[in-house]
């Protein structure tokens, strides 16, 4: 363990140290950020704004979107002030706490996928069933046990994190913002131990969201498969579409990094293969609900009426 007086300062390398492609970058990041607010905040106003989406299915995505926020906020505002300033430094308590909120926005973004895909196995293989079991305070209770268990997993990061074994005040991270699987490569572990630890964690809160999602779509697709209408396969296949767009750009892109961050030597690489994972995947989350999803698109034509109404009548 360091000295206690010692407060140590971390580096992120930056995703490119030309002077020229940094008002792309700047331009880049503060399109993607914009984007975000605006695709997410549009789809919770959508939702709270429509009495016919005010369903379970609709209530797990309005809160996909303010997770999604909350993710794309925790790394991109400070890699824009970064790329302004130059000096992509942050203090301890700065990066445990941008770890903290990444991971925990992270996790629930996994884990309300998850739900959203058992909703929809509910939904489609129990119709009758549908209000009883998904009531506000079922839904409810999955939502807090989504954040409980995103809590669970930052608490196991801490566990393993405030280990460190460095004492220099110069920490360098090899991303463009505080991983937490940077982060444990400097605790006070071996690389076996820390394998198992890294390996131990993403098994618990990767493997379980996808084994339910994985489980609630074949029980989905062996229902559809002994419905002898094509009208209401098509429609099964249209509401689960977006959500499971959403699920293969995200667990997709939080894969490939994993997997670059394994096998690539450049830490440049990794950085950018983040980039995707962090801040385009919860920009493209409610573009694609938004393009696939009818009631979505019904909805954003009755909110763009009223206010073509309330414009022309203030005229």
């Amino acid at each position: 363990m360091w000295n206690a007086t010692s407060v140590p300062e971390f580096h992120f390398i930056q995703l490119s140290e030309d002077p020229d492609l940094q008002p792309v970058l700047f331009g880049l990041f503060l399109s993607l950020y914009i984007l975000a607010l605006f695709g997410n905040l549009l789809i919770i106003l959508t939702v709270s704004s429509d009495s016919h989406l005010h369903t379970p299915m609709y209530f797990f995505l309005s809160n996909l979107s303010m997770v999604d926020i909350g993710f794309i906020s925790t790394t991109v505002p400070r890699v824009i002030v970064d790329i302004q300033t130059h000096c992509p430094v942050m203090s301890y308590v700065g990066c445990l706490t941008q770890m903290s909120l990444f991971i925990i926005f992270g996790c629930m973004d996994s884990m309300i996928l998850a739900v959203m895909a058992y909703d929809r196995f509910v939904a489609i293989c129990h119709p009758l069933y549908y209000q009883v079991i998904m009531n506000p305070s079922c839904c409810g209770v999955l939502f807090l046990g989504c954040f409980l268990l995103s809590l669970l997993d930052l608490l196991l990061h801490y566990v393993a994190v405030l280990n460190f074994s460095k004492c220099e005040d110069y920490i360098e991270i090899s991303n463009y913002f505080c991983d937490s699987s940077e982060l444990l490569k400097l605790a006070c572990f071996d690389s076996f131990t820390n394998s198992i630890v890294r390996y131990s964690i993403g098994t618990l809160f990767g493997l379980l969201p996808i084994s339910g999602i994985i489980f609630s779509y074949f029980k989905i697709v062996s229902s559809i498969m002994r419905s002898s209408s094509s009208s209401g396969k098509h429609k099964t296949f249209s509401t689960c579409g977006s959500h499971l767009s959403i699920v293969c750009l995200f667990y997709g892109t939080g894969l490939g990094v994993f997997f670059s961050s394994s096998l690539s030597i450049s830490p440049r690489n990794n950085a950018v293969a983040s980039v995707m994972y962090s801040a385009i995947t919860p920009m493209l989350n409610p573009f694609i609900y938004s393009l696939r999803n009818k009631d979505i698109k019904t909805a954003l034509r009755k909110v763009r009426n009223k206010s073509k109404l309330r414009t022309s009548f203030h005229n």
